[in-house]
């Protein structure tokens, strides 16, 4: 079995504006580095469904859901937040990345992929149960956790995000979810200063200063992540994976590199092999240089994929 790589060109419609930093190109600029390094010969290719209402509803409330369908304009743009907008395509995009954890966790654990990255945006960890907000409308990682959970009957799933800001919304979902495990580092104090008064024992968030760089993050995974982890036993995991520590990133200033996303990667999927069958999802965050988004996904997948 190989990575399922699953993406789709309604994603990249999806348009905030020419200066805003999350745009269509990111999901080009991961394309055309796999294209360039030879490694999109090695994934398995797959359209993103649109998700299902069922699917978002196990983790917004409905009358949230009903105010993102009744928000989408016909035209022009929409603002959500000061951060987050709506263009006449967002809501099909909105739901495509959905859908692509979810058709991710359904090949996974059927046994379809070995395991599984979503090229997709909007991106999701800052949507809260109610609330749209940092780019984000739907909660793709939480969608495909509370799937695994509620379809195919899993006792206990981990959320991995190492985006340089927090994933507020993943934890606003899962706070008290005892089926749920969420390991994280952020830039603290930043964007959406958050992750320090929810920490537990399944909340095993850790906040790193800015201009933190490889040595920091390392320590920060194998002290506090890599036991909770074992101690959790989960049998999946999910990776909010953000590329917006990476060094040269000008949105924050975190300072990892390429080599950092290759090591926690390889302890991720340690994990995953000892405890979950392998059995891996991961869903594109942050990551606003293009460049070194490009590097940093394919760095990410030659890993997952073991090439």
């Amino acid at each position: 079995m190989t990575t399922a790589f699953i993406s789709h060109n309604d994603c990249l419609l999806h348009n905030m504006g020419a200066q805003h930093p999350e745009q269509p190109a990111r999901l080009r600029a991961v394309e055309d580095q796999l294209i360039a390094s030879g490694l999109i010969n090695y994934l398995l290719h797959v359209e993103a469904p649109l998700a299902a209402r069922e699917y978002l509803v196990r983790v917004h409330a409905a009358r949230y859901i009903d105010s993102i369908e009744q928000a989408a304009p016909r035209t022009g743009l929409v603002h959500l937040d000061p951060d987050t907008a709506m263009n006449p395509h967002t809501l099909a995009a909105a739901l495509r990345a959905a859908g692509a954890a979810v058709l991710a966790t359904d090949m996974v654990i059927e046994g379809k992929a070995a395991n599984a990255f979503c090229n997709v945006r909007p991106p999701g960890h800052h949507a809260e149960r109610s609330r749209a907000m940092g780019f984000c409308l739907f909660n793709n990682v939480a969608i495909a956790a509370a799937h695994a959970l509620d379809r195919h009957g899993l006792k206990r799933v981990a959320v991995v995000d190492f985006d340089v800001h927090h994933g507020n919304g993943t934890e606003n979902i899962f706070r008290d979810d005892p089926r749920v495990l969420m390991v994280s580092t952020f830039q603290h104090p930043f964007y959406p200063y958050s992750g320090i008064e929810g920490r537990s024992e399944r909340m095993v968030n850790i906040p790193l200063a800015a201009y933190s760089a490889g040595p920091e993050f390392r320590i920060a995974v194998e002290r506090y992540w890599l036991p909770a982890l074992e101690a959790f036993k989960p049998e999946m995991l999910f990776v909010s994976a953000g590329f917006d520590a990476h060094r040269d990133d000008d949105m924050a200033m975190l300072k990892l590199v390429e080599a950092d996303y290759a090591w926690v990667t390889e302890k991720i999927k340690d994990v995953a092999n000892r405890h979950a069958r392998g059995r891996i999802v991961s869903v594109l965050e942050g990551g606003y240089e293009l460049h070194a988004l490009g590097r940093s996904v394919m760095t990410h997948l030659k890993v997952m994929g073991g090439l």
